[in-house]
């Protein structure tokens, strides 16, 4: 079991930059994957970023230059960097976490923190 703790959401206004930072605790794998994944109200949850042990990253099209993943993986921790950002980038924010060996997709999840963004 891996436990996934998120921080850094908040208010900001459109055009503004926000930094989330998740924390990976518990069995953790030495070859794993870390993303972000976002829901909006009324909308289905979707992915937005991730990267893999090895610095390998993806990204949705809707952030692509404006959104940037990196971890430290010493420290079991993924961070997600959003700048210009628009009022359609208020969700609530996951991290996830996937076991590369044993696992076919992300099978660990935070609990959400809030992003909002005003106009």
């Amino acid at each position: 079991q891996v436990q996934l703790v998120e921080s850094g959401g908040g208010l900001v206004q459109a055009g503004g930059s926000l930094r989330l930072s998740c924390v990976a605790s518990g069995r953790t794998a030495s070859r794993y994957a870390m993303g972000w994944f976002r829901q909006a109200p009324g909308k289905e949850r979707a992915f937005v970023a991730a990267i893999s042990w090895i610095g390998g990253t993806n990204y949705a099209d809707s952030v692509k230059g404006r959104f940037t993943i990196s971890s430290n993986y010493a420290k079991n921790t993924v961070y997600l960097q959003m700048n210009s950002l628009k009022p359609e980038d208020t969700a609530v924010y996951y991290c996830a976490y996937r076991d590369i060996r044993t696992e076919a997709d992300f099978g660990s999840w935070g609990q959400g923190t809030q992003v909002t963004v005003s106009s």
